[in-house]
């Protein structure tokens, strides 16, 4: 096999309960992942020689050694001793600097792609160590669907799937940083830190009641909106219009609302479509693991 094209999927975050500092400087985090089918699209041709090359169609977005996707690569032939190089093209829809995880997910893809591309034959838990040495959020893309991440987010347990849900989401023209959101998480002295709180998204899974799961939350969102206070409206507008749970996506700014009703929700993708001009508001859908499983191994 010489070519791959793989997608990769974004995420949400149904839920991110923050705790104390850890020792390596890392906030304790438990939180609810679901993948959804906004998606970049990914193709790895093997090269003759040992070059990794890397080409987009962003230019925001640097397509260098410091691109996750190229550091991917690299630390795979690195743990391997291959000397083995690949083009890969990148189709990319998922804004950076978000919440979405794109950066995460092109790099969990790139692991997979090329351990088939370059024969690794590595296992599951071998790309998951490395997948963890690149970012939190990596080890999640090779798994989807719903999975509960603890630790600095890298720690995972799949869980059972939710009911499909239509999924709308607003992504300002600005991002936010992940690390000035967590910088003004701790200036505010962690006020909304769950260490002495009952898990409300341990409470959800534990009962799988729906009553809980409007309660979920994200503990990020203070410090975003002090960021961005434009992001408050946004939140309440999706309320408003009657999404059953209302939340920044990880550190902002994308901020999601969660709908089970088609209708409901596509009304309320063309509204806020209208209401925000210079925003972009696409309607999704929820992806379970089975099927992020047929996306990540066939690239349908």
């Amino acid at each position: 096999m010489e070519k791959i094209t793989l997608s990769s999927l974004a995420k949400i975050n149904l839920g991110l309960e923050v705790g104390p500092l850890r020792e390596d400087g890392y906030h304790q985090l438990t939180t609810l992942f679901q993948t959804v089918n906004l998606k970049d699209r990914l193709t790895f041709e093997r090269r003759p020689d040992d070059r990794i090359k890397l080409t987009g169609n962003r230019s925001d977005v640097p397509w260098d050694e410091n691109n996750l996707i190229y550091r991917s690569a690299f630390l795979l032939r690195q743990a391997t001793g291959l000397e083995a190089g690949a083009n890969i093209t990148v189709e990319k829809n998922i804004p950076p600097g978000r919440g979405l995880a794109g950066g995460s997910s092109n790099a969990a893809v790139t692991l997979l792609a090329l351990n088939r591309l370059w024969g690794c034959n590595l296992g599951l838990d071998k790309l998951h160590t490395l997948a963890a040495s690149l970012g939190a959020d990596v080890p999640f893309f090779l798994h989807g669907g719903l999975c509960l991440g603890s630790g600095k987010g890298e720690e995972l347990r799949e869980v059972p799937e939710l009911p499909p849900a239509w999924v709308v989401l607003v992504i300002p023209d600005f991002p936010v940083s992940t690390a000035l959101a967590y910088r003004e998480f701790d200036r505010l002295q962690g006020f909304l830190t769950s260490t002495d709180k009952e898990s409300k998204i341990i409470q959800f899974l534990e009962h799988r009641n729906f009553s809980l799961f409007k309660h979920l939350r994200n503990d990020l969102e203070l410090a975003a909106f002090k960021i961005q206070p434009q992001l408050v409206e946004i939140k309440k507008g999706l309320a408003a219009a009657g999404a059953e749970l209302s939340l920044l996506c990880g550190s902002g700014s994308a901020v999601f609302g969660w709908f089970q009703d088609w209708s409901l929700a596509r009304q309320t993708a063309g509204k806020l479509d209208r209401d925000y001009r210079d925003y972009k508001v696409w309607l999704v859908e929820t992806v379970g693991r089975e099927q992020y499983r047929q996306e990540i191994s066939t690239g349908a």
